[in-house]
Parts: C-alpha cells; structure tokens; sequence
C-alpha cells in the first residue's frame, strides 16, 4: 500500500487521527503514552537568545510546512521543496541572530500543544552547543524546569576545556543525558576528543544521542564527518556509554542496524526514517534498545508516530516498548 498524502491533515485517513478546526490529534486511545526522545527549542549562537522561548503562537512554523504532500515511505527530508530547503537554512543560519523567523515559533508551549494532541507526555530537548560562542544547555535545563512536559539533555562541544566540569555542571543542572552532533559541531565521531566525552558521559551515566549518518541535505564537510563508518570506534571502546544513533543511521540505515545487533549498547532513534526503514527495524532490530523521536520542530511529531503505527499495526507489545516503554526504562522514568 502506498503512503503518501495531501498534507499533514491528510494523515486523519488513517485509523488512529482526526482532523479538527485545522489541527491534527490523536483519537485512539490505545494509542500512547509516547515519549519522544528527539526534539529541539529555537538554538542561539553568537549573540545571547533573542527569542521568548515561553511564547505561544497560533500555529507552528515546521520547517517542512503542513500544507506539503508527504510520502510517509522516503526519508522525510524527500519532502522538501527546492524553496523549503532554502528557507530552512536561512532561518537555521541567520535567524539564530535575531528575534524572527520561523524559529520564533519553536517554542515550549507550542511543543506543548503539539504533544497533548497526539498523547505525547515527554519530549527530550536536545541542545547543540559549541565552546564560548552558545549555552542552549541552559534554555533546554530551564524548559524542563518550568515545563512538565519537557525532559532536557545537556550539550558539550568535545574541545570545550575542562569538559568534565562542563558535563557535572549540566547534570546538577538536570541533564539526563548529552546531545552529539558530528555535522553541525564538526568534529568526527572517531576523533579523540569525542572519544573522550563519550568516555566521561559513561561514567557518569549519561546517555549519549549522537546524530548518526548522511541525510542529503547538509554541506559536504557534514557529509563526510557523519558517516556510519566513523562511529564504531568509539561505541566499542567505551561499553559502559549507551549510544543512541539519532536517525538511526539516516540515508545508512543498514549500517547502523548492524551496530545495534553488534553492540549491547547501542539503540536506534526512529526520527526521519522511511516506513520500510521502520518495518526493517520492527522484522530485524533489538526490539528492547528502540527509542521515538520526531525532530522536532523540522517535522510535525504526527509523521514519524504515523510510521511506528502502521509499522507496528499487529504488535502491541512492540509499540509500547517505542513509543514508551524503552525510554521510560532508559531515562529513569520506569516509576
């Protein structure tokens, strides 16, 4: 059966959605609870955060609009238009300046709003950080502090000096665990630095949710720092880190999959793959070390939970253990 539809409204074709006054939610009640490990705020670099991260607004502007045709079976970022991709990397790049733009809108009583229609009841903040120039860390730790539906980690760049202190810092802040982005804080998966941080986050217990593999649309450096390859060394000199591949492997699936059947501590995150990539994932991964996310605000969280539904359509029991069960155990939040 093919998956593609009008617009994100269109979704209500499937059993578990509804459409109302605009707006898409979850009506099957068998559906949830869901925690979705892979979400972002507005990120502010350089200058300090220009934006009220607290400010609601009518609608959320994702970055690939709700109004585009999806095709649940490509990797999401198919979706976009030669036009969204620009606009994109305009409000990614300068908007992280200024106080407009679509990112004024990525805010944490939209999320908020976002989750209570499709019965999410945490979403994980993922900062991205680099040394001197940014502390998004801290807009992540006072969002889930002043937000219940909001879980943080924490973010440091690996040649941030004295990074240890920097990650005991974050952890007395709240931090749950740290957020690694190969591409956008360019450094290799392999390099010694990273290594490190990967070593100190495991002994301090801290899950790691590294971005993992190429997704097509970044710049040739992020390209080749995120390949699959690179990440090996690191997941198996350091047993004790639990890696969670953000993506799962994005346009390397394969790969990635095979490290998660390789090493006990490696999970796959479910955000932007393809539905055939999410059935792969329900025939042929650990079914206990498979985590939800979205990325949020890229994409409205009702596109990657319509994959793991129909995915997981004759298997309840392996639904609750993505959608919820395996992070709760991961984060702490079992009780």
């Amino acid at each position: 059966m093919e998956h593609v539809y009008d617009s994100l409204l269109d979704l209500a074709r499937l059993p578990w959605f509804s459409a109302e006054g605009g707006r898409l939610s979850v009506s099957d009640e068998s559906v949830g609870p869901i925690i979705d490990v892979h979400t972002h705020l507005a990120l502010a670099y350089v200058r300090p955060m220009q934006l009220d991260l607290y400010r609601e607004s009518s609608e959320t502007q994702h970055y690939l609009p709700s109004c585009c045709r999806i095709d649940l079976d490509v990797y999401v970022n198919r979706n976009f238009t030669e036009d969204h991709l620009k606009a994109l990397n305009k409000d990614l790049i300068y908007g992280s300046l200024t106080r407009g733009g679509m990112r004024a809108t990525h805010t944490v009583p939209n999320l908020a709003r976002e989750m209570d229609e499709l019965g999410v009841i945490k979403s994980v903040i993922l900062p991205i950080d680099f040394p001197y120039i940014s502390r998004n860390y801290a807009h992540a730790a006072e969002a889930a502090k002043r937000d219940e539906h909001i879980l943080a980690f924490g973010s440091v760049h690996p040649y941030t000096p004295r990074a240890h202190e920097r990650l005991d810092e974050q952890v007395h802040e709240g931090a749950l665990g740290i957020k690694v982005h190969p591409n956008v804080q360019c450094v290799r998966p392999d390099d010694a630095r990273a290594r490190q941080l990967y070593r100190l986050a495991g002994e301090r217990n801290l899950p790691i949710l590294i971005h993992c593999g190429p997704v097509g649309i970044e710049p040739a450096l992020g390209r080749y720092l995120t390949q699959v390859r690179w990440y090996e060394r690191g997941i198996a000199e350091n047993p004790r880190t639990t890696f969670i591949l953000g993506h799962a492997g994005a346009l390397q699936f394969d790969e990635a999959l095979a490290l998660q059947r390789k090493y006990p501590n490696v999970w796959l995150e479910t955000s932007s793959q393809s539905l055939s990539n999410l059935r792969a994932i329900v025939a042929r991964a650990d079914p206990d070390r498979v985590a939800f996310g979205s990325d949020w605000p890229f994409y409205h969280q009702a596109i990657p939970l319509a994959k793991v539904l129909i995915a997981t359509e004759h298997d309840p029991e392996l639904r609750s253990k993505i959608l919820y069960r395996n992070a709760a155990r991961m984060l702490g939040l079992e009780g």
